[in-house]
């Protein structure tokens, strides 16, 4: 079993660890076997920040296998939650995946990227744009705020209470979004307005879905980690265990957890994510 420390001896481990103590990708004890996370009710409450003991635990784990997590925010947002103002995010995983692995990094080493806005082209994302906001619009819902669509790298998030709503707010819209299916009946008009794009739409977190081209979700990142093996003392990745919660059909995590690459481990949210990872590799 893990010891938790008090906070400020975990910065100091933490910041240890990534130093000297840290072995080697191909030096890990439990060899061709890596652990990817999803970050929102995986990793962290919705849109807040890990606690120390997830970290102190992760750091324990990272001693004995490699190390990541794979969510559909961009960086900066994954900063914010998994890191702190002294503490790169960069300095506590080996993988990186922000969009899905549209923005994936490697021991602090940005990979190649690919562009949304690229693949769908500037007049058909205006259509897009302007049709979710004409939606937004007439949707009666009890509160609205704003940033109700977010342009990313990889994708678009589209909210329809808006990003900007307090916590509370979220928390109340989840719950009215799952008697009255409101994100369901988005996606639906969605998929009517556009049939001729090749796009998928997929739910996460508490007030949002994030729309991509169709293969560009949560297994995106599994093409990086094949091309593992590739490298000057490369990994041949043939474990990969996947913990996530949105594991349901629909959900953002549903492909790479059923995904026959991967080992998929559904959780409840931060204390049972902690709980299946003592059990599963014993700390």
């Amino acid at each position: 079993m893990t010891t938790l420390l008090p906070l400020s001896l975990t910065t100091l481990t933490l910041n240890r660890n990534h130093g000297s103590r840290n072995r080697h990708l191909h030096e890990r004890p439990i060899k061709n076997t890596v652990v990817l996370f999803d970050v929102d009710e995986t990793l962290t409450p919705a849109r807040r920040a890990v606690s120390p003991e997830m970290l102190q635990l992760l750091s324990a784990l990272r001693q004995k296998v490699a190390i990541g997590y794979v969510g559909g925010s961009d960086f900066s947002k994954q900063q914010e939650q998994l890191g702190s103002s002294s503490i790169p995010v960069t300095t506590l995983f080996d993988f990186y995946f922000a969009e899905n692995g549209l923005t994936a990094y490697r021991l602090g080493v940005p990979l190649a990227a690919h562009s949304f806005i690229k693949w769908i082209g500037e007049e058909e994302y205006k259509k897009l744009v302007r049709f979710v906001l004409h939606y937004v619009a007439d949707l009666e819902i009890p509160v609205k705020r704003g940033t109700f669509l977010e342009f990313r790298n990889g994708m678009v998030n589209i909210s329809p209470i808006g990003r900007n709503a307090s916590i509370q707010e979220r928390k109340d819209f989840n719950k009215f979004d799952l008697e009255h299916g409101i994100r369901p009946k988005f996606i639906e008009a969605l998929r009517k307005e556009f049939p001729h794009l090749s796009l998928t739409y997929s739910i996460g977190g508490e007030i949002s879905f994030d729309v991509f081209p169709t293969g560009w979700d949560k297994t995106y990142c599994l093409n990086h980690l094949a091309n593992e093996k590739n490298l000057p003392n490369g990994v041949d990745y043939t474990t990969i265990h996947f913990f996530g919660d949105k594991t349901m059909k629909g959900g953002n995590d549903y492909e790479i957890y059923s995904d026959p690459r991967t080992i998929g481990h559904s959780v409840k949210g931060p204390a049972d994510t902690m709980a299946q990872i003592r059990e599963t590799f014993g700390l």
